[in-house]
């Protein structure tokens, strides 16, 4: 047995006191944290193993806090060990927006996601959080270029490319930063919303931070993972800007330049997420998010080439990027 799982069960055992119970994997995600369920007679926590020279759990508890407070379902913390990275959560369940996300019930879960974004974006102080600044926004995009450019694809840019590479970039911070400012919860997607009650049940949210609000709605509805009509996406984004004018979140003057908004911070997730999925490959071994990669660019593909001024974006992945894909 590992040595993190022995910890783990005698902090179970001797300090947090729970009697017999089971262990089992419940998931793991794209860090070094995992989570596993424990069963008791009568019910069942999950227990987060998240090694402390790997990972911060203080942001987890101190984000879980907040967002409970907005009335969100997000896991209680019940117990707590940060100096040997372990908690005792609440058992949200195991059925994911992914595993049952259908056009019949589309409708109906997108519907709870969004105006829990609502939710969390207007009653969640964004000012206490890390800003999604300049910086930040530029080192996430240069992920595309380090690891899935260079490193998994091998490509060769120029000089004049890699110039022009970086103004794209530039056009999309700066499209991010003109936006009302929000708590984001930076990975609100269908592998980390549950069917809970109420729904949804809302994980992975120790990377909050005070940033653009249409990030987290591009990352709901142009999810890495799942792909739905740009009709009915766009018909859903409409929805999100009502609810956030009503709630005070945006102005009704926004209205003009939202569907940019949206269509350019896309871009700029997408572009991050597809650099991660090769990052995760290259340096830490996990190897199936490759597949998620293709759909990934396709949404930069299909937004960039209605948006004349990212040219060289819409050229470099259409002519040189998918087609080693395909």
């Amino acid at each position: 047995m590992p040595e993190r799982i022995k910890k783990l069960e005698r902090w179970l055992t001797d300090q947090v006191g729970l009697p017999h119970f089971s262990l089992e994997p419940a998931s793991a995600d794209a860090s070094f944290r995992r989570y596993f369920r424990v069963s008791l007679d009568d019910k069942s926590f999950i227990a987060m193993d998240a090694p402390p020279e790997k990972e911060d759990s203080h942001p987890f508890v101190n984000i879980a806090h907040q967002l409970r407070l907005a009335g969100l379902n997000v896991p209680r913390v019940h117990q707590k060990d940060l100096q040997q990275g372990f908690l005792l959560l609440d058992d949200l369940g195991s059925v994911l927006y992914l595993d049952i996300l259908t056009p019949d019930n589309a409708d109906q879960l997108y519907g709870d996601a969004i105006h829990a974004l609502v939710q969390l974006q207007s009653k969640v102080p964004a000012e206490t959080l890390p800003p999604y600044d300049r910086t930040l926004l530029m080192q996430e995009m240069e992920l595309f270029r380090e690891w899935l450019l260079q490193k998994h694809l091998g490509l060769s840019l120029s000089n004049s490319e890699h110039t022009l590479l970086t103004q794209a970039f530039e056009q999309l911070v700066e499209n991010a930063l003109e936006q009302p400012n929000v708590a984001v919860h930076r990975d609100y997607h269908s592998r980390n919303l549950m069917q809970a009650n109420p729904n949804p049940g809302i994980l992975d949210f120790q990377d909050a931070v005070n940033g653009p609000a249409t990030y987290d709605l591009v990352s709901l509805l142009r999810d890495c993972y799942i792909q739905w009509p740009t009709e009915q996406v766009e018909a859903w984004a409409m929805t999100y800007f009502g609810l956030a004018v009503k709630s005070g979140v945006m102005d009704r003057t926004h209205e003009a330049q939202f569907l940019q908004w949206f269509d350019l911070m896309g871009v700029q997730r997408h572009l991050k997420a597809s650099g991660i999925f090769a990052r995760l490959n290259h340096r830490d071994g996990k190897s199936g998010y490759l597949k998620d990669i293709p759909r990934t660019l396709s949404y930069i593909e299909a937004v960039v080439a209605r948006y004349p001024q990212l040219g060289y974006l819409a050229q470099l992945v259409s002519d040189r990027v998918l087609p080693i894909f395909r």
